[in-house]
């Protein structure tokens, strides 16, 4: 038995209708398109690597990807959700919801759907125990900040990470 705390997770096929979309859970037909829009947002990170990941998150009750798709079942967008045991900056609890991504095609931005996928993530992360939802973005991403900002998350910290190679 895994020693954290354990909370009934929701099993959503299809979550809030919006007019003409709709929001789902990704399932394994889902991964090659959650894929292309996973590459689309981290075009740095290598392919197989992001399969690797998606592909676990079918298994894992700690991570979720709530999909936007159209009425014909486009997948336009997704958001790439956790919760975080570990100390988040900022948090002052535990556990915490955790955006990790979230992507909307660009032909689709500005329509709230965004907006929507981070509305059922905080549910989400409420139903797994947590009151604090967070995220973070790279300090040159000025997008992304505005958009936490028009979200309602407040900025915490700017963090400068160092690695030196010890080999």
């Amino acid at each position: 038995m895994n020693w954290m705390l354990s909370f009934p997770v929701p099993v959503v096929k299809h979550l809030k209708p919006m007019p003409g979309n709709f929001y789902s859970d990704m399932t394994e037909a889902d991964l090659s398109a959650s894929l292309a829009l996973a590459e689309a947002l981290w075009p740095e990170e290598d392919a197989e690597d992001l399969r690797q990941h998606f592909s676990s998150i079918l298994h894992n009750d700690r991570w979720r990807t709530i999909l936007c798709k159209t009425g014909s079942g486009e997948v336009i967008a997704f958001a790439n959700l956790s919760i975080h045991y570990e100390y988040v900056e900022g948090s002052e609890s535990s556990p915490v919801g955790y955006i990790e991504g979230i992507y909307v095609k660009p032909e689709y931005r500005k329509q709230g759907i965004a907006k929507e996928l981070v509305r059922l993530g905080e549910e989400w992360s409420r139903s797994r125990g947590c009151t604090e939802y967070a995220s973070d973005t790279e300090f040159h991403n000025k997008e992304s900040q505005a958009f936490h900002r028009a979200i309602g998350f407040d900025r915490e910290e700017t963090i400068v990470h160092f690695i030196k190679n010890i080999s």
